[in-house]
């Protein structure tokens, strides 16, 4: 099926105007999926097991959906909720809840919101273990909240891999991270907030500079700059001797 662009934003895409890290540096709003799917090559997703039914020996048997009931005169009318994830295992990830009533529909729905909820994951070497400069963790550590449940995200030596909850790690192995360490806090049982935790902990490091995000010119610029104000400042100090004898 052609895809027929419906925004100004798909119209650049279709045409080859513009391209992803162009699109998340000018904040521009991703309002249809079809622009991550033709940007980014090798797009995977995971469904976040947030449902449960109860085991024959008593616990949770954990489902794709969760489905909750809604008292009508006409008797119970159910709705089902998913939560899918997408990445490409390179520097990007996104996460997104839907409703439906049926389960195919809620998790093609999830999934549609997570594409237009795409970011760039900033990956790096941050451990003071380990100096290899890979970018195979996080360059600092970063705090996310949803709801009640905090979680802490640390950078970790290379070889440690990913030290967090099973659901978690599809989160963090489609963002491309292979080493981490975290830490959580609150209501961590509710998978929704924890999954959403850990979507705003990646996305708070995209508003803090490292250095790999300067280019050289960067860096040159505010030296020269600077140079030349002090060189003018020279001139001026010695014109000012020179009329004084």
């Amino acid at each position: 099926m052609d895809w027929i662009p419906k925004t100004k934003l798909g119209q650049q895409v279709a045409n080859g105007e513009i391209t992803l890290d162009e699109i998340f540096t000018s904040g521009k709003k991703i309002k249809e999926p079809e622009i991550v799917d033709k940007l980014v090559p090798g797009l995977q997703s995971e469904i976040i097991l947030i449902g449960g039914s109860p085991g024959k020996g008593g616990g949770i048997k954990r489902t794709p959906t969760r489905r909750t009931a809604r008292m009508h005169r006409s008797g119970r009318r159910y709705r089902v909720s998913a939560l899918a994830v997408v990445g490409d295992g390179n520097g990007h990830v996104g996460i997104g809840k839907a409703q439906s009533l049926e389960n195919r529909d809620a998790i093609n729905k999830a999934i549609v919101s997570a594409k237009l909820n795409i970011i760039p994951v900033k990956r790096a070497c941050g451990s003071w273990e380990c100096v290899c400069g890979e970018t195979h963790s996080i360059p600092v550590k970063v705090e996310g909240k949803a709801g009640s449940v905090r979680v802490v995200l640390m950078p970790a030596p290379k070889g440690i891999g990913l030290c967090i909850n099973d659901e978690a790690k599809k989160i963090i192995r489609l963002a491309g991270i292979k080493d981490i360490w975290s830490m959580s806090d609150g209501e961590s049982r509710s998978r929704v907030n924890y999954a959403f935790a850990i979507y705003n902990a990646l996305k708070n490091m995209n508003s803090m500079k490292f250095p790999q995000d300067y280019s050289p010119d960067d860096v040159r610029k505010p030296v020269a700059e600077a140079v030349e104000v002090l060189l003018d400042e020279d001139v001026d100090i010695e014109e000012e001797n020179k009329g004084e004898e």
